[in-house]
């Protein structure tokens, strides 16, 4: 699973890129350059707290840092290609002003970019569907052609919504629909994040948010702010006592960072679930409605195919009564069989038999 980062130039991608993945942004080229992000979750915080095991392994995503959403890029469908690999997309839209930083639109106006680069992505889809639509209609010509007519019907359906400018990712496609069109490049079909990068005082200015959200309403975007400036100087402090000063004096509970961390794992349709104990606390990620079983095959194989059951406790449960022996008292230790869906966050041991 990856995520890619994209956007106009001057945006901020470089930096938040590093950000996540610990890459130095003075380094990076031009070209698409991959990296991987710990998933920055303060319950496995609380729980390597609680355990002080002697390893502590966080979850991780891949991330890949696309080229410039420019011009050229634009006219030669190269950057179209490059998102359409990824599995969610977070697109940086600039919100800062600066006498220093071009902007390449001549003015900074976050609402004008996204709304460009989201029509941009529609079109894309909709050249692709009368492409296809094209294909369909000749490939009906010819003998044993009534497996088209289920193309053809979603197809004719994503026109007529791709032609309202929306994306597709704001229709309810059936598990066999989405299974016949999975090989397609179809790019506003993957969720996607527009992160906002704002100046220092606007990170808890409401009006940008709003005015967005009116100009690209029914897209289906989820929105975060974050000052790539303020994020970069907490990183660079050199311990977590300076970082939490900083912190508490700018008003700031969690860096924003964090909190990008997890809505890209989210993005990705992914939840988390731990494994704790005193040589470890571990995150793993899973996709989200995955059953307990298949939770299990992440770790090992053989756990998935010889599951028995898997004892999960609640990660509030845990932290509220501070000991596994306590939960077991209480009650609170569940007892789960291979139907069980995991939840993000359950606190799970397996017990399996090869």
């Amino acid at each position: 699973m990856r995520l890619g980062i994209f956007g106009l130039p001057q945006a901020g991608k470089k930096t938040i890129f590093g950000l996540l993945t610990g890459a130095d942004p003075t380094a990076i080229g031009t070209g698409p350059t991959s990296g991987v992000a710990e998933v920055l979750d303060g319950r496995f915080d609380r729980l390597a707290a609680l355990y002080s095991p002697k390893k502590e392994t966080r979850a991780r995503i891949n991330i890949d840092l696309l080229p410039d959403v420019d011009a050229e890029a634009l006219r030669d469908g190269a950057i179209f290609r490059d998102i359409a690999g990824m599995d969610a997309l977070c697109c940086v839209v600039r919100a800062f002003e600066s006498g220093t930083v071009y902007h390449p639109n001549g003015s900074v106006d976050a609402a004008r970019d996204l709304l460009m680069i989201a029509s941009e992505l529609v079109l894309h889809d909709l050249l692709f569907v009368e492409k296809r639509l094209e294909r369909i209609e000749t490939g009906k010509k010819k003998p044993n052609a009534e497996a088209l007519k289920k193309e053809e019907d979603i197809m004719l359906r994503f026109r007529e919504h791709l032609e309202k400018d929306l994306p597709l990712r704001t229709m309810d496609l059936s598990a066999d629909e989405r299974k016949l069109i999975s090989g397609y490049p179809l790019i506003t079909l993957k969720k996607m994040i527009a992160v906002l990068n704002v100046d220092d005082a606007a990170m808890n200015d409401m009006k940008l948010l709003t005015g967005l959200q009116e100009r690209l309403p029914d897209t289906a975007i989820e929105y975060m702010r974050i000052s790539a400036r303020i994020e970069a100087e907490i990183a660079a402090l050199e311990s977590e006592k300076e970082r939490a000063e900083f912190m508490e004096a700018s008003g700031i509970e969690e860096p924003a960072i964090n909190i990008l961390s997890r809505t890209c794992m989210k993005a990705l349709g992914l939840i988390s679930f731990f494994t704790v104990g005193g040589d470890e606390v571990k995150q793993w990620l899973v996709p989200d409605r995955s059953l307990a079983p298949e939770a299990g095959g992440v770790i090992h194989s053989d756990i998935q195919r010889g599951f028995i059951r898997a004892e999960v406790i609640k990660y509030g449960d845990l932290i509220a009564l501070a000991s596994e022996e306590a939960v077991k008292k209480a009650g609170k230790l569940m007892v789960m069989g291979k139907d069980y869906p995991v939840a993000d966050g359950d606190i799970i041991s397996f017990r399996f038999n090869v």
